[in-house]
C-alpha cells in the first residue's frame, strides 16, 4: 500500500473511529440481557412491560438518548437504574458484564437512538 493511501485511511479511521462501533457481542449481550424489557428493536416494547410500572427507555428514542451521556449510560448498565436516580426496575449489569462489554453496549445503543453524546 502506497504511502498516501495509508494516510488517506489512517485519516479516514481518524475520523470514524470515536463514533465507535459495536460488536456483535454487544448486539449478542443486548439480545440476551436487555430484550425482555427494552424490546427487540430497543424500543421499549419487551415482553416484560405488562408486569411494569415503570416503562422501560425506549433506545431507539434519539431525542431522549441524545439527553444522556455516555458516562450516564455506562452507569446506569453497571450500576442499575437507582445510581442515576431511574427505575428500581432496571437491574445492575457489573456483575455479569466487564467494562469493556458496557462500553461496547453503550456504542450499540448509540446505534439504536443514532445518535451521539461523547462522555
Amino acid at each position: 500500500m502506497s504511502n498516501s493511501r495509508r494516510l488517506l485511511l489512517l485519516t479516514a479511521l481518524a475520523f470514524v473511529a470515536p463514533l465507535g462501533f459495536a460488536t456483535e457481542t454487544a448486539v449478542d449481550n443486548y439480545k440476551t440481557y436487555c430484550v425482555q424489557c427494552h424490546g427487540l428493536q430497543g424500543n421499549g416494547n419487551g415482553i416484560n412491560i405488562r408486569d411494569m410500572s415503570v416503562q422501560p427507555r425506549d433506545h431507539t428514542d434519539a431525542k431522549a438518548m441524545s439527553g444522556r451521556s455516555d458516562d450516564q449510560l455506562f452507569k446506569v448498565i453497571k450500576e442499575g437504574g437507582p445510581s442515576i436516580d431511574k427505575s428500581v426496575l432496571m437491574p445492575r449489569w457489573g456483575g455479569v458484564l466487564s467494562d469493556d462489554e458496557i462500553r461496547d453496549m453503550v456504542r450499540y445503543l448509540r446505534t439504536l437512538c443514532k445518535c451521539q453524546f461523547g462522555s
